[in-house]
Parts: structure tokens; C-alpha cells; sequence
């Protein structure tokens, strides 16, 4: 698969990520074969987080990798910290970050993490907290390189204050159905819906800062309420991605993730299916560009107005 670089960072990961929040729905078989293939396919980016399936995802996955230094090795690994569910609170104490590292790595059976991500911002975050967390994590070996999750600008600014590692990666809901983040951009001045700051321009932001934006949700229409593709409630979107796929000769779905990566931001989606043929048509994206008339054809499929 077509790789870039994450962020600042010299790491070389693909273009798609293969997040793993439901692999807990799989039985052993069934887990095995999606990491296997997903490594055949050059997919070797899993995205994880300490609170999905309450940890046992990532113990599952470890065990369907069969991890070893040899598995190890080929793989990107990427997790998340940061939400106490048990508590009901977000928590970017050092204590908390350095715990709960320690229990990621012991879940996933590995010495390191590739890319630790802060979950969800914490309302009481000190700074100094996370820097010092980040600078040991750092020196003992077991985090390789940091970034955010869901944080505008301004929290990743008041991050920056402390911590001196580059933020390489800042994960954010988008698809096209949940794209104010692009279309505010088009709505300067405009008295409308659209034109409202909703993330303190995050995408400019992190292209400006070479931080890579990773779209979770990439196929949903709100918080959670459901996928967009062959919904009846998309008419419009899904003739027009349909008539692309035909187009292309791809499936729906590869044009969905199609339309992301043709963002000059750089973007690297995480998928959330545990099919592998629908992990496939994900990946074979990565070898369609969209022309710019057909990806404002699919943003205006949505539903996004321009003025």
C-alpha cells in the first residue's frame, strides 16, 4: 500500500490505518485471519485504545498477531489514552498516562508504541503533567512518538507550551457528511450555519504544523447514528458515489475513503470494519484520485452548499 510520512516524523506508515475498536466482535479464527490479511494487504497500522472492549481488544488482537519481536517488528502500533469510563472523567494527569501505558503495552504484549495518542481533552490538564509523562515515556523506550485526539488548536497550543515532543498526529471525526471542518473554510463572512467555528480552524492548523489529521468515523453521519453509504437518507451522495465506483471500477466504499485522501492535507483514515473485504476496498483507495470536480460533486452530494 502507498505510505507517507506521519506528521513531522521520519515514520513511513501506510495511508490507510486499521482501527481496531470492534475486533472484540470476532472470535479467535475469525481475528487471526483479519491481522493476517490486513498485514498481506500492507495495512500493517492498527490503531488502538485503552477503553475499547474495556482493554480486551487490544489483548485480543495481541493474541491473534501471535506477538512476538519477529510480528512485532512489521507492524505500526498506535494507542490511545486519556478517558476514565469507569469515572466518568477525562484524565491527562502523569500518573494516569504513565499507568495506563504501562497496561497497554502489558495487553498488547510489546516493549513500545509507535504513536501515543491523548484520547479526549482533559478540562484539567496541567501542561507540566504531560510533558513529564511524554519525557519518560520517552526516555524508557516505551513511546516512540506522540499526538492528540479530538483537540482544536488553541488545547494542542497549550499542550505545546510544555511538551517538547513533536505532535504528529491529531485524530478528528470527518467524512464527507461531517466535514465542517472543510466546509467553514467556505463561508467567510457568511450568515449561515456553516460559517460558525466549531474547531478554531483545526485542518488549516495542522497542515500548517505538518500534523497528520486521522478521520475517524469515516463512513458516519452524525455522532454515531449511522453509516451514510446505501442509506436512504443520502440519496443524492450515494447516486454520485455510486456512478464513481462504477466509474473507477471499485466499490462505494472506496470512494468514500477516495474522497478523503484527495484532501492535500494528508490525511490518514482509520477504518473501523473487521471485514477484511471491506478492508480491502479501504485500501484500494489508496490507488484512486479522485479529479477535483468529482470530489466537489461528492461534497455537494452531501448536502455541503457552497455560497
Amino acid at each position: 500500500m502507498r505510505t507517507m510520512k506521519l506528521g513531522t516524523s521520519t515514520l513511513d506508515v501506510p495511508v490507510i490505518a486499521v482501527g481496531c475498536m470492534r475486533i472484540n466482535e470476532l472470535d479467535r479464527a475469525g481475528a487471526e485471519r483479519f491481522v493476517q490479511q490486513s498485514m498481506e494487504m500492507g495495512a500493517n497500522f492498527f490503531d488502538h485504545a485503552d477503553i475499547y472492549g474495556g482493554g480486551e481488544c487490544e489483548r485480543i488482537f495481541a493474541d491473534a498477531a501471535g506477538m512476538s519481536s519477529s510480528v512485532r517488528e512489521r507492524m505500526i502500533l498506535q494507542s490511545k489514552c486519556g478517558i476514565r469510563v469507569d469515572l466518568g472523567m477525562f484524565d491527562f494527569s502523569r500518573e494516569h498516562i504513565l499507568a495506563s501505558v504501562d497496561g497497554i503495552l502489558e495487553r498488547l504484549r510489546t516493549d513500545y508504541l509507535d504513536v501515543l495518542l491523548l484520547h479526549r481533552p482533559d478540562a484539567l490538564v496541567e501542561p507540566d503533567e504531560v510533558a513529564a509523562a511524554f519525557d519518560q515515556l520517552e526516555r524508557e523506550g516505551k513511546v516512540r512518538h506522540f499526538g492528540v485526539s479530538n483537540q482544536t488548536p488553541m488545547q494542542i497550543e497549550l499542550l505545546k507550551k510544555s511538551v517538547r515532543q513533536p505532535l504528529v498526529a491529531n485524530q478528528l471525526q470527518l467524512s464527507v457528511t461531517n466535514a465542517t471542518m472543510i466546509t467553514r473554510g467556505f463561508n467567510v463572512n457568511m450568515e449561515n450555519d456553516s460559517a460558525v467555528d466549531r474547531d478554531g480552524g483545526v485542518l488549516d492548523y495542522c497542515r500548517l504544523h505538518d500534523i497528520t489529521v486521522q478521520p475517524w468515523s469515516p463512513f458516519q453521519f452524525g455522532f454515531f447514528e449511522g453509516v451514510f453509504l446505501d442509506n436512504p437518507k443520502f440519496p443524492e451522495l450515494n447516486a454520485v458515489i455510486d456512478q464513481l465506483a462504477g466509474q473507477y471500477g471499485v466499490s462505494n466504499t472506496t470512494i468514500a475513503i477516495a474522497w478523503l485522501l484527495r484532501h492535500p492535507a494528508h490525511m490518514q483514515p482509520v477504518t473501523g470494519t473487521t471485514k477484511v473485504e471491506r478492508l480491502r476496498d479501504c485500501a484500494r483507495a489508496a490507488d484512486v484520485n479522485l479529479t477535483r470536480q468529482e470530489w466537489y460533486a461528492v461534497l455537494r452530494a452531501a448536502g455541503n452548499t457552497l455560497p
